[in-house]
């Protein structure tokens, strides 16, 4: 019976153990599960390489450009109005929109007959002044010898009292002889003063008439001018633009007929900001920067140089920067009105370097090749910003390798392998397209029949169109213009 107690004991502490034991390893196998959880074990990475496209800074003279919109206007421009009203009777040969006319060559006349009359009128009352002044130079001549004759008969008359007196002091003559000689000379004197009166009289009067003269000379010429006005001349050699007039219409004073422009006397119009403006100015002046006028004709650009010549004296109500004009050198095809892009030269830049605008941050941060292939940060000072790219003086990093293109993965430390004159600047190569002959034949037909294109840029773009292969950006602007 001690036995039995003594080994259902001893079970029960066995069993005890063992569940103790159980419990402890259960315990010690979730720890370890939660900390396999927490620290999964990994393999070590590898470190990640990227690719950039890099290029050498050397720093060189770089000339920068300034890119604005303008219009193009000619420099003489003439409104062709009617000095008098009246009837057009006759127009010009070549009086029509774009007719190209000569200096000096008839435009326009108006209906002359008023102008004819008053003309004659005018000519016939300064033969009359004429008339009238030949009549008062003939008084004064008569007026004179009056008066001499006056002059002469009042002398005697003296003459003849002094006679009378003497006689009378010696008692041969009688006071009523005296008093008779006394009244003759007093008469002939009272003649000589109405003959006196008589000659200023023709004086005045030829004076009146030199007036008259002067006035009717005046009132001649007007109506000549006013007879001359009904014939309308150009001014210099142009073309014709806005016409209005026909003829046998009726025009008012003043009326616009049409609109000279010298079409060889070109300048465009353009403005910038004051940022660029100020780019421009040298010891306070504007300089004569050269420019580049381009102008899009279905893909084909047309270029002709210019010069910057003046700037508008105020600013305009509601702009800001600064008009600015510049004189075209050869027209090549452009007219006025024509909207197209000018890109004028700034003053050099020595000692600059051309990148990628990726390459550079808004802060002016670029990321440079380091040691064993590593990109470290680097500050660059940002001087102009020209589309793509930016000009930049990168002072102390001569020689180094700068990443063209950054991104959000690359940063200082990032080990990258670099790719060398991957040529990411390099322009490409237009893109070409053979045509087939009813194509290219279509496209022939729609270029020779426009007649807006420029002669120059039309066989420019004919003699393109006559090569195996035709740049594709030209034929789809061709195509976009005749609706296929």
């Amino acid at each position: 019976m001690r036995f039995f107690r003594r080994s259902l004991i001893g079970l029960f502490l066995l069993a005890l153990t063992a569940g103790i034991l159980a419990m402890g390893g259960n315990s010690v196998y979730s720890a370890l599960q939660e900390r396999w959880a927490e620290e999964p074990s990994q393999r070590p990475a590898r470190e990640r390489v990227f690719s950039v496209v890099v290029e050498t800074i050397e720093p060189t003279d770089i000339t920068p450009e300034l890119t604005s919109f303008g219009e193009v206007r000619s420099r003489r421009t003439l409104d062709l109005r009617a000095p008098v009203g009246g009837a057009v009777v006759e127009l010009g040969e070549n009086f029509q929109e774009g007719g190209a006319v000569k200096a000096g060559a008839l435009l326009a006349r108006i209906d002359p007959a008023d102008a004819q009359a008053a003309y004659e009128v005018a000519e016939t009352d300064l033969i009359e002044a004429e008339s009238d002044l030949l009549d008062a130079k003939r008084a004064i001549e008569l007026a004179q010898d009056e008066l001499e004759a006056a002059r002469r008969q009042a002398d005697l008359q003296q003459k003849a009292l002094v006679r009378q007196q003497d006689l009378r002091s010696r008692n041969v003559g009688t006071a009523a002889a005296v008093e008779a000689a006394e009244l003759a000379a007093s008469s002939s004197d009272q003649a000589v003063l109405s003959r006196r009166q008589a000659l200023q009289q023709a004086e005045a009067r030829l004076a009146q008439a030199g007036t008259l003269i002067t006035r009717r000379k005046i009132n001649l010429r007007d109506a000549k001018r006013r007879l001359e006005d009904t014939e309308i001349y150009a001014a210099f050699d142009g073309r014709l633009s806005d016409v209005q007039a026909t003829t046998g219409g009726l025009v008012a004073n003043n009326e616009r007929l049409a609109q000279l422009v010298d079409p060889t006397a070109l300048e465009v119009s353009f403005r910038v900001s004051t940022a660029q403006y100020a780019r421009l100015v040298e010891n306070g002046e504007l300089i004569a920067s050269p420019v580049e006028i381009r102008l899009d004709v279905l893909g084909t650009d047309l270029v002709v140089a210019g010069r910057i010549t003046r700037e508008s004296a105020a600013v305009a109500e509601g702009s800001t920067g600064r008009l600015l004009f510049a004189e075209i050198d050869s027209t090549g095809g452009l007219r006025p009105g024509d909207f197209v892009t000018v890109i004028a030269k700034e003053p050099v830049l020595t000692r600059v370097v051309k990148l990628p605008a990726s390459a550079v941050t808004p802060g002016g941060e670029v990321l440079v090749l380091g040691e064993e292939d590593r990109l470290e940060e680097a500050n660059v000072d940002v001087l102009r910003r020209q589309g793509d790219a930016v000009i930049v003086r990168a002072r102390g990093l001569r020689g180094r390798e700068v990443v063209s293109e950054r991104s959000q993965v690359l940063g200082a430390g990032i080990k990258v392998k670099p790719l060398r004159g991957a040529g990411g600047g390099v322009p490409q190569a237009p893109e070409l397209v053979e045509l087939d002959d009813d194509r290219r034949a279509r496209i022939i037909a729609f270029v020779e029949a426009n007649q807006r294109i420029p002669k120059e840029v039309k066989a420019r773009m004919l003699g393109q169109l006559q090569d195996a292969k035709v740049p594709a950006q030209m034929v789809a602007r061709i195509e976009s213009r005749m609706g296929s």
